[in-house]
């Protein structure tokens, strides 16, 4: 019993580095989105961290369009991000170990 306890806390271990370094690589992950009249582009991380963003000249004139543009592409951004930030991280956690109600929140 405690042979088999010890193994799943050893797989547990191993599991948790391999999400710390899918963390680490989803850094170099990047996903780019644009508006429809690509007068915004905004570059984001896997891990929702915003590495850049470029504006056409356009959009400087209204401050209320460049916000709307802003919201909107980011937003965007932010939901692909997160899809494959989470389709990652979901394969290396499940990979080795059973599921126990309650310890996917560790992995996350």
């Amino acid at each position: 019993m405690f042979g088999d306890l010890m193994g799943m806390m050893g797989k547990m271990k191993e599991t948790q580095e391999k999400v710390a370094q899918t963390k680490k690589r989803l850094d170099t992950i990047f996903i780019d989105e644009q508006s429809n009249d690509q007068l915004l582009k905004v570059s984001i991380s896997a891990n929702n961290q915003i590495k850049s963003v470029s504006i056409d000249d356009a959009l400087l004139q209204d401050k209320e369009q460049l916000e709307d543009y802003l919201i909107l592409v980011i937003n965007k951004a932010i939901e692909k991000a997160t899809a494959v930030h989470q389709t990652e991280i979901d394969a290396v956690s499940k990979m080795d170990l059973p599921m126990i109600p309650g310890m996917e929140d560790m992995f996350k």
